[in-house]
């Protein structure tokens, strides 16, 4: 239950986060999302052998974390979730990929270097994102996606789908206690009972989302989820947008000196 109570603290911590007003927040969240789908583009397209540019890009989400005044540490925590899934992606091929280079004295195999990729890629991917709603919340990415004609029905599915993980864990956090209380020292729920635990959580959400659905609609909902009004871009958004994409371009394609 702690797990759980910690999970719903941290989302709404990144909630929190995205109502400051640090130079990175003022950004237009249009300027945001296109840096930073850019950034993950041309973090893709590495050759899978490449490191060192990979260290250059990281200073996208360094600058970011920095300048738009985050904490550090809770993205690390979130990182540290993700983490073993990245690695299980790119673990075998040091076993595959046996061909051996030399750096310097040292003799390393291809695929050590093949999965010392995948995890940078995986983590600065996974960085950036949760760096992008930290900065911007998801009311106001979901502006941005609206404005790239992204359609109302997948902007519509990833705000349901943010704000209401949240309910869902609201919800299991609630029928957790209640276990506990009924059966004092046990340690979680006990396997005997998991069908009708997972049943009731099932009934008990399905109930909230009619709730949610009937408010939603008495509310004038007919399928649009506005989010306010639309500001334009300014000079200050259009210069981030073209620095950072233009960095991203050079490390990529520019030949470094070493």
């Amino acid at each position: 239950m702690k797990n759980v109570d910690s999970n719903i603290y941290d989302l709404k911590l990144l909630d929190e986060m995205a109502q400051k007003n640090s130079p990175i927040h003022r950004f237009h969240p249009l300027a945001k999302c296109i840096a930073t789908m850019c950034f993950l583009v041309v973090l893709a397209s590495f050759d899978r052998h490449e490191i060192s540019r990979l260290f250059l890009m990281a200073l996208f989400p360094f600058y970011l974390l920095v300048f738009g005044e985050l904490s550090i540490k809770h993205f690390l925590k979130r990182l540290l979730v993700v983490e073993p899934l990245i690695l299980g992606i790119g673990i075998l091929n040091p076993f595959f990929d046996s061909h051996q280079i030399m750096i310097g004295t040292f003799s390393i195999s291809m695929g050590w270097l093949t999965f010392a990729s995948i995890a940078i890629k995986g983590t600065l991917s996974v960085l950036v994102s949760l760096i992008l709603i930290g900065t911007t919340g998801i009311d106001r990415l979901a502006e941005a996606l609206r404005m790239l004609k992204v359609p109302k029905i997948f902007v519509l599915q990833l705000l349901l789908t943010y704000r209401y993980i949240g309910v869902l864990m609201e919800e299991l956090s609630s029928m957790l206690r209640a276990y506990s209380l009924r059966a004092p020292g046990q340690k979680g729920v006990e396997f005997k009972a998991m069908g009708s635990f997972a049943g009731q959580l099932l009934l008990r959400t399905y109930d909230r989302a009619q709730r949610i659905y009937v408010a939603m609609k008495v509310r004038g909902f007919e399928g649009e989820y506005y989010v306010g009004s639309t500001a334009r871009m300014k000079r200050k958004d259009y210069q981030f947008l073209i620095v950072w994409s233009v960095f991203f371009v050079v490390i990529r394609w520019v030949p470094l000196p070493w």
